[in-house]
């Protein structure tokens, strides 16, 4: 192979490498925090804000994490009596076109069932979210036990999501 073709060759790699990575920045994530119910708690929920700076809607459609056996895509719904009951939204959530979406406590979250370890107040959980369009987002969350419910959520400036 001539210099020519290597050189032509890596240059197409670089341009094919830079178009995913500029793919992935139209998805930004803020305010990620976890926390669990209590010290014993065998799940745990994560939140934050989803920025979607494309042209186009985007679907997160799944989330994966080492921390616990399953992890979910859920949201509280009334059961009919007045009750709130989490449910799998196996469709996952619309990022609309330069909007967001808040990940928030009694509304939509990631959520880690069967958790492998505890979950301490400062530790880190590595969390993959995983998007129809932008492909795979890998973010730290740090766990916050102190964060009251009202703290965090969407920031007035960009269109939220139903």
């Amino acid at each position: 192979m001539s210099l020519k073709s290597v050189v032509f060759a890596a240059a197409a790699v670089l341009s094919f490498a830079g178009s995913v990575a500029a793919e992935e920045a139209k998805i930004m994530v803020h305010d990620q925090y976890a926390r669990v119910a209590t010290k014993m708690s065998t799940s745990g929920a994560a939140f934050m804000e989803i920025m979607n700076m494309g042209a186009e809607a985007d679907q997160l459609i799944e989330a994966r994490s080492d921390v616990a056996k399953r992890v979910e895509l859920h949201t509280h719904m009334e059961s009919g009596d007045g009750v709130m009951k989490m449910v799998h939204v196996e469709e996952g959530f619309t990022i609309p076109a330069s909007g967001n979406h808040v990940l928030q406590r009694g509304g939509d979250h990631v959520m880690f069932m069967g958790l492998n370890q505890e979950l301490n107040h400062g530790d880190v959980v590595t969390v993959t979210l995983v998007f129809k369009n932008a492909g795979e987002v890998n973010i730290e969350v740090p766990v916050d036990l102190e964060r009251k419910p009202a703290h965090g959520g969407g920031h007035g400036h960009m269109k939220q999501s139903n």
